[in-house]
């Protein structure tokens, strides 16, 4: 039995597909090398990319030559995914469900995905499909919020998470160690998103799926105060990333465009912000894998 999506992510991403796919920023170039050397993708290897959204991490797995299997149980995202990467196929399935064969993928990657279904029912069907040694990837790209700005930034956002799983809660790691997997071996890379504010802060806050989540109203209320602290800066990496975020972009469009705001004032009242073109969100990009070992 599947676990049904959390509203978040089934309302925020459906409805908030493109902003997710315009706010999140890529991942470092170093990424390329971990799935070589961690994951072991190589051509002729046959990798799932599960939870593969709009395919933000495609472009880190086309890089690797591996035969690629992207799974996403929301249509709107799967109907983005299409849109921007119309080679490759997707398709419809759950982490507890995936349309395949026993033991026929040789690697299962979960980027910025696996908190959404951190369960042991998702491990046992990810057991099911590795080959014998098969590895699983985890990775995220987790705003660095040693950086007092962009703490600052993460605080106007949490307040709308509500019970929507997140990476920073950590509860992901609840589910190890599991039957029939290694320890946990990780790996951190710095990140910078950058260029125009209201993508890199806005859009990204943004697209968060319990925002996209949120009525209007919220949403543009919480864009408003996210502007009025860049009001100096253009809108692209800050802005649209923090819309894209699932609870954010579950919002309605009002509650986001209030959001968005708010970010802009906070950035117009950064030093290290204020007045630039240009701006660079930074990172830390998580990276873990583990071993199918029985």
């Amino acid at each position: 039995m599947t676990t049904p999506l959390h509203p978040s992510a089934a309302t925020g991403f459906d409805q908030g597909a493109a902003t997710y796919a315009r706010g999140r920023p890529d991942y470092p170039p170093a990424i390329v090398d971990w799935l070589r050397e961690a994951l072991g993708l190589a051509p002729q290897r046959r990798v799932v990319d599960l939870g593969a959204g709009t395919g933000k991490f495609m472009p880190s797995l086309l890089a690797t030559g591996a035969d690629i299997v992207a799974i996403e149980p929301v249509a709107g995202m799967r109907a983005q995914f299409a849109a921007d990467f119309p080679q490759l196929a997707i398709l419809d399935g759950t982490a507890e469900a995936m349309p395949l064969a026993d033991t026929s993928v040789d690697a299962v990657v979960c980027a910025t995905a696996f908190h959404w279904f951190a369960t042991a029912a998702a491990l046992a069907e990810i057991r099911r499909v590795l080959r014998p040694g098969g590895r699983l990837g985890l990775v995220w790209n987790v705003r660095d919020e040693r950086v007092a700005w962009v703490a600052r930034l993460a605080d106007l956002v949490r307040g709308y998470a509500g019970d929507t799983p997140r990476q920073a809660d950590d509860a992901w790691r609840r589910v190890f160690p599991a039957d029939g997997f290694g320890p946990l071996q990780h790996s951190e890379f710095a990140h910078a998103h950058e260029g125009p504010a209201e993508t890199v802060i806005v859009g990204r806050l943004l697209s968060t799926s319990f925002i996209a989540a949120q009525p209007a109203p919220a949403r543009e209320e919480l864009a408003q105060r996210i502007r009025a602290l860049i009001a100096a800066e253009p809108e692209t990496v800050i802005v649209g990333r923090l819309l894209s975020t699932s609870f954010i972009a579950a919002q309605p469009a009002p509650a986001r465009e209030e959001l968005a705001q708010r970010i802009r004032a906070l950035i117009a009242a950064e030093p290290e912000l204020a007045g630039r073109g240009r701006v660079a969100m930074p990172y830390r990009t998580m990276a873990y894998v583990t071993r199918k070992i029985a």
